[in-house]
C-alpha cells in the first residue's frame, strides 16, 4: 500500500487512535511499512535491472548459468571457482558489437547445421550438405561434437550439450586400426574431453580422454622419447611425415602436448603422460639453439635439428604458447618453462620481429639464417600470447611487450582490413612494395580461422580498449555475410575476390576456437578468469593446477 494512502488516516483527530500511546503505535506501523516498501524496491532492482545475475550470484553465491549442482552430481573439480565460469556474458557498453545473442547464434546455426546434415562426421560440408572427414583423425569420428562440447557448455547450449554427451557416450571408439596426427588428436580430443570434464564433472569424459591418451603413449617410443607425429591406434606403430625434414619430428607438434598429459596424469594418477612430456624439454636442452631460436624440425632418431626454418606460425607456433601456459597452469611453479619461455621470446624479438616501412609490427620466418618477410594468419596468435605473459615478465619488460602485442594485433587486424572481404588471409607479405597483403594465390584463402579473434579478446582482456570489441564485431559482420550459408558456415577460397568462392568445409575448430574466442571477447573478464583457467591451443578451458598447502608445487602422482 503507497504510503500516502496512510496520512489521512493517521491525521483524522475525531478517531480513538488520537490517544498518545494509540498514535505512537500508528506512528510505527507507519514506519515498518515504509521499511517494507524500501525492501521491496531494493530486491525488484536485484532482478530486473540490467546485470541481474551477477548480482544475484554476489548475494545467493549460486550461479544458475552453469547449474553445476543441478545438472550433475559430480563435485566440482579442483582449484576453478565454478561460480567464476558463470556470471553476466555481456558488457555495459550499449555499442552495437555487444549484441546479446550474437555468437551464440552463429554457434546454433553452425551447430544445427552439423547435427543436421553431418552427425557423426568429423565435420560439415555446408554447401553440399554432407559429412567431412579428414584424415587426420584417421577413423575416429564426431571430432566437431568433442571440439565443440565446452562451447556449448559456456554458452549455455545445455540441450544441444546433453545430445552431444550423449553420443560420446555410446558412439565415440578409439578401438581403430588407422592412422592419426597426435597432434590434432591430442589438442581436439583429449582437450576437448578433458574441458568437458572439468566444466560438467561428467565422469564419461574424464574416462574417454584417459583412455585416448594411453592409446597416443607408443608415439614416444623412439630412441630420444620425441614422439612420432602419425600412429596406428590399433598397432602402436608410429612414422613422421615423409615431407618434414628428412623424417624430423615438427616442433609444434611434439611441443604441444604438455598442458593436456599434465592433466591425464593428475587424474589418471598414472606419471607416465607426465615424463613423457617432461623428456622432451630434456632432450631440447641439451642442444644449442642457433640465435637462440628453435628449428622447427628434430630428428627423433639422433635427437639433432633438421633444416634451420624458424617459424612462431605454422610448424612452431603453439610450443611458444605451451612453454608460457604450462608455467601459468602449474600456478607459476614451473619455472623451466617459464624460463625457456622468455628466452625464446626475447630471440624472437632479436631475429624475427621487424617493423615495415610504414610502422607495422610483423613477425618474419627464418631459414637458415635469412628472414622471408611473410607473416601467417597462425602468427597472430601471438598478440594473445605476448600479453599473456607480459605480466610475467621482469618489470621494465611488461610494458615494451604489451606494446609488442598491441602492434602485433593491429597488423594482423590490417591484414582483414586490407581485403575485398575484411576477411584476413593465410599468409600476408611485407616485400615488393606491399604490405599486411597475400601477394600468392596459394594464401589468399580463409578457412575460418580463430587466431585474430584470439588475440583480440586476450588485448581486450587487459586493455579494454573498446576497439578490439569493435574490430571483432567487424569480423562478425563479415563472417555473417561472406560464410554464413543455409547449412553452415564456409571457407572462402580468395579474400581479395569481390565475390566469396565457398570450399565447403566448416572446420571444427570454428565451433571450438573461432565463435568461443568471439563470446568470451565480449563477455565480462570474470566469466573464466586467466587466473583459474588456461586455454590449450584448441580454445579448451584448463583449470590451473595450485599449488598444495605447503607452497610447494603439486607433484603429479
Amino acid at each position: 500500500m503507497p504510503v500516502a494512502t496512510l496520512l489521512p488516516f493517521t491525521a483524522t483527530p475525531n478517531r480513538k487512535s488520537a490517544s498518545p500511546t494509540s498514535f505512537r503505535l500508528t506512528e510505527k506501523f507507519i514506519l515498518l511499512l515504509v521499511f517494507s516498501a524500501f525492501i521491496t524496491l531494493c530486491f525488484g532492482a536485484i532482478f530486473f535491472l540490467p546485470d541481474s545475475s551477477k548480482l544475484l550470484s554476489g548475494v545467493f553465491f549460486h550461479s544458475s548459468a552453469v547449474e553445476t549442482n543441478t545438472r550433475t552430481a559430480v563435485p566440482r573439480p579442483p582449484d576453478p571457482d565454478r561460480q567464476q565460469l558463470a556470471g553476466p556474458k555481456r558488457p555495459k557498453d550499449s555499442t552495437p558489437s555487444s549484441s546479446p545473442d550474437t555468437a551464440p547464434s552463429m554457434m546454433k546455426h553452425a551447430w544445427d547445421s552439423y547435427r543436421r546434415y553431418a552427425w557423426g562426421s568429423n565435420e560439415l560440408r555446408p554447401v553440399s550438405k554432407q559429412g567431412h572427414s579428414s584424415n587426420l583423425f584417421g577413423d575416429i569420428k564426431g571430432a566437431t561434437i568433442v571440439d565443440a562440447l565446452d562451447t556449448l557448455y559456456i554458452m549455455e547450449m545445455f540441450e544441444e550439450f546433453d545430445a552431444a554427451t550423449d553420443w560420446v557416450e555410446k558412439n565415440l571408439d578409439f578401438n581403430v586400426n588407422a592412422e592419426v596426427s597426435v597432434f590434432e588428436v591430442n589438442i581436439r580430443f583429449v582437450g576437448g574431453l578433458l574441458s568437458a570434464y572439468y566444466l560438467s564433472g561428467k565422469e564419461v569424459f574424464r574416462r574417454k580422454a584417459v583412455e585416448l591418451g594411453e592409446k597416443l603413449l607408443p608415439a614416444f617410443k623412439t630412441p630420444t622419447g620425441i614422439p612420432w607425429a602419425l600412429l596406428n591406434l590399433k598397432s602402436g606403430i608410429g612414422r613422421n611425415w615423409p615431407w618434414a625434414s628428412g623424417g624430423s619430428s615438427i616442433l609444434a607438434e611434439y611441443g604441444t602436448l604438455h598442458l593436456e598429459f599434465m592433466h591425464l596424469s593428475k587424474l589418471s594418477g598414472n606419471p607416465d603422460f607426465a615424463q613423457k612430456v617432461m623428456n622432451i624439454r630434456k632432450v631440447l636442452n641439451r642442444l644449442d639453439k642457433p640465435q637462440g631460436l628453435y628449428p622447427n624440425y628434430l630428428n627423433p632418431n639422433s635427437g639433432q635439428w633438421g633444416q634451420h626454418h624458424v617459424s612462431v606460425g605454422g610448424l612452431g607456433d603453439s610450443f611458444y604458447e605451451y612453454l608460457l601456459k604450462a608455467w601459468l597452469m602449474s600456478d607459476k611453479t614451473d619455472e623451466e618453462g617459464k624460463k625457456m619461455y622468455y628466452e625464446a621470446l626475447q630471440a624472437i624479438e632479436t631475429n624475427l620481429m621487424r617493423k615495415s616501412s610504414s610502422g607495422l609490427t610483423y613477425i618474419a620466418e627464418w631459414k637458415g639464417g635469412l628472414l622471408e618477410h611473410k607473416m601467417g594468419h597462425l602468427t597472430c596468435f601471438a598478440g594473445g600470447m605476448i600479453a599473456l605473459g607480459a605480466d610475467g615478465a621482469p618489470s621494465d619488460k611488461t610494458g615494451h611487450q604489451m606494446e609488442q602485442a598491441a602492434e602485433i594485433a593491429r597488423t594482423c587486424h590490417e591484414s582483414y582490413a586490407r581485403t575485398a572481404l575484411k576477411l584476413g588471409p593465410e599468409a600476408f607479405r611485407f616485400d615488393g612494395g606491399v604490405e599486411a597483403i597475400a601477394t600468392r594465390q596459394n594464401e589468399k584463402y580463409f578457412i575460418l580461422r580463430p587466431e585474430v579473434i584470439e588475440t583480440y579478446m586476450y588485448m581486450w582482456r587487459f586493455t579494454h580498449d573498446p576497439k578490439y570489441r569493435e574490430w571483432g564485431w567487424e569480423a562478425i559482420q563479415a563472417l555473417e555475410q561472406h560464410c554464413k550459408v543455409e547449412g553452415g558456415y564456409s571457407g572462402i577460397r580468395d579474400v581479395y575476390a569481390s565475390t566469396p568462392n565457398h570450399d565447403d568445409v566448416q572446420q571444427s575448430f570454428y565451433l571450438a576456437e573461432t565463435l568461443k574466442y568471439l563470446y568470451l571477447l565480449f563477455s565480462d573478464d570474470d566469466h573464466l578468469p586467466f587466473d583459474h583457467w588456461v586455454f590449450n591451443t584448441e580454445a579448451h578451458p584448463l583449470p590451473v593446477i595450485k599449488k598444495d598447502k605447503t607452497d610447494r608445487p603439486n607433484e603429479v602422482e
